[in-house]
């Protein structure tokens, strides 16, 4: 666990801590038209105030202190009583138009609010919050529009005791993000959910269609998975078919997840479905091809043309076992190939996206994509799962998506994540996330847990560099207990591990993660 080195500009007395922060002192005319001292390292042992910044508020609990990101130092904000501080540095003399500030930063949690800010630039100010991290650093990114020739570069901490933050090597620079082109959620309960009562509500309680709502709070991609002949007649070809014509009129896109099962498929099972039984390799290359072209056909004759499309569900052991285990790699390869070649027939402007799950396991994924590349397979774009209480750090996260991105030149998107906004099962299932024990450290099991957790993810894809950070998906968005829509396809009566992680709560309201999609 971090301990921040107490210096003495620490030990300094803070200003009271409820001390607001909304008024700043006069700029000085001598402001810089470019951001200075970055990296913190332009100050001797023991300077008070980093070179070129300015401070407000609690002034003691805002330092310079060793331990640095790249160099030998940072920007910390710590007090042991309860602080409000703001450290920022006013620029002038701007050429008007797009910008970008980019940080690296760590915190333990906690506060009130922590967060950077770019402000008094003519247009509306921009927050990014920092995640929760404590040991390894986060790249955030904040864009502004400057109108004004101006801008402050703003660090805030509205902490309790004990709370800390780290800053280091900020940029700001011409230009600004794309911001993230998939903003989805999987949606593949909803059908049956719907046919066995479920209702969906808006977060003031007007009762609506799930599909407007999620719209209407920003969604702009609705992902459905595809069985081949599963037990409870959902999710197959049919079922999907039946979706996409009220996604798309939604105007939302449409993202296809083949499992190419008739069951889940994942990394701990990958089954063929029992029409491909007994297949030889070069059948189920055939059936592969057919299946896929059958679906995205039949979805392009109604007007519903796919957008992209997921070969295979969580892959990282390959597919269709055992001929498309990764035990067999060029075996593996032949199969992915024959869904991306039946994808391209069908419509050459749909993106073939390749999904792995433990988005943190940076070796394991570097493993999977080099054998798939050198194995010739073909692909555009790299969907990562990433569950916080399964695969690893936030800096684990974004260290194997930023490397997926550069070392294989593709943009890549989180396929799947989720984060509970309480614990305790509404129905008589025990939800999949159910103790304190398996929560990330600072993300409770709230509404405002829920909600960070949510926002860090998209903060994370956003800031990937080159702008290959493509967007989100929410997994199982509208998954709310509703009896008879469990998790077994086979058994009616099984429940709903997953209810405490949907975008709807108990009491079928919009909850107010879903709000984070009109924000990006």
């Amino acid at each position: 666990m971090f301990h921040p080195r107490r210096t003495l500009r620490a030990l300094l007395p803070p200003l009271a801590a409820g001390l607001a922060l909304a008024a700043l002192p006069a700029p000085s005319a001598q402001a810089a038209s470019t951001l200075t001292n970055t990296g913190f390292e332009a100050d001797g042992a023991g300077a008070a105030t980093p070179s070129g910044w300015s401070e407000y508020g609690s002034t003691g609990a805002s330092f310079r202190e060793s331990g640095g990101r790249s160099g030998s130092y940072r920007l910390t904000h710590y007090s042991s009583s309860a602080y409000k501080v703001e450290t920022y540095q006013y620029l002038s003399g701007l050429t008007n138009g797009n910008y970008t500030l980019r940080a690296w930063v760590r915190s333990g949690g906690g506060q009130k609010s922590a967060y950077l800010a770019l402000k008094n630039c003519g247009s509306a100010e921009q927050r990014t919050d920092l995640p929760v991290s404590s040991s390894g650093w986060i790249r955030i990114v904040v864009p502004i529009r400057v109108t004004n020739n101006q801008c402050t570069i703003s660090i805030n901490s509205d902490a309790n005791a004990g709370n800390w933050i780290n800053v280091d090597d900020l940029t700001f620079t011409s230009g600004t993000t794309p911001g993230l082109a998939v903003k989805g959620s999987d949606v593949s309960s909803l059908a049956k959910s719907e046919a066995r009562g479920g209702v969906y509500r808006t977060s003031s309680g007007s009762t609506g269609d799930a599909l407007a709502i999620l719209k209407s709070a920003g969604q702009n991609y609705a992902r459905l998975k595809v069985w081949v002949n599963p037990a409870d007649g959902y999710n197959n070809k049919a079922r999907v078919l039946a979706m996409a014509k009220r996604v798309k009129a939604q105007r939302m896109k449409l993202l296809v997840d083949f499992h190419y099962s008739d069951t889940w498929a994942d990394p701990g099972a990958q089954s063929k479905p029992s029409a491909w039984a007994g297949h030889s390799y070069s059948q189920l290359k055939t059936d592969v091809y057919n299946h896929t072209y059958d679906v995205l056909s039949a979805l392009k004759a109604q007007g519903t043309t796919a957008d992209m499309v997921q070969v295979g569900n969580e892959i990282n052991g390959g597919m269709l076992w055992n001929e498309g285990s990764t035990n067999n790699w060029s075996q593996l390869a032949g199969l992915l190939n024959s869904g991306y070649d039946a994808v391209k027939a069908v419509n050459s402007s749909t993106t073939v996206a390749l999904h792995l799950a433990k988005g943190g396991d940076l070796a394991g994924t570097r493993w999977w994509f080099d054998n798939a590349v050198n194995n010739g397979v073909k692909f555009d774009v790299i969907g990562l799962s990433y569950y916080g209480y399964w695969h690893g750090s936030l800096y684990d996260f974004q260290t194997t998506l930023d490397d997926a991105a550069s070392r294989y030149g593709k943009p890549v998107y989180v396929a799947e994540t989720a984060y509970p906004f309480r614990l305790g099962s509404e129905d008589a299932h025990e939800d999949i996330i159910n103790t304190t024990g398996e929560l990330v450290s600072g993300y409770p099991a709230s509404t405002a847990g829920q909600t960070a957790w949510l926002r860090d993810i998209m903060n994370i894809v956003e800031a990937v560099p080159n702008g290959r950070g493509l967007g989100v998906f929410y997994w199982e968005s509208t998954w709310t207990a509703v009896s008879g829509n469990g998790w077994d396809p086979t058994d009616p009566s099984s429940g709903n591990g997953w209810e405490n992680q949907a975008l709807f709560g108990y009491d079928d309201r919009a909850l107010p993660a879903m709000s984070l999609f009109n924000r990006r």
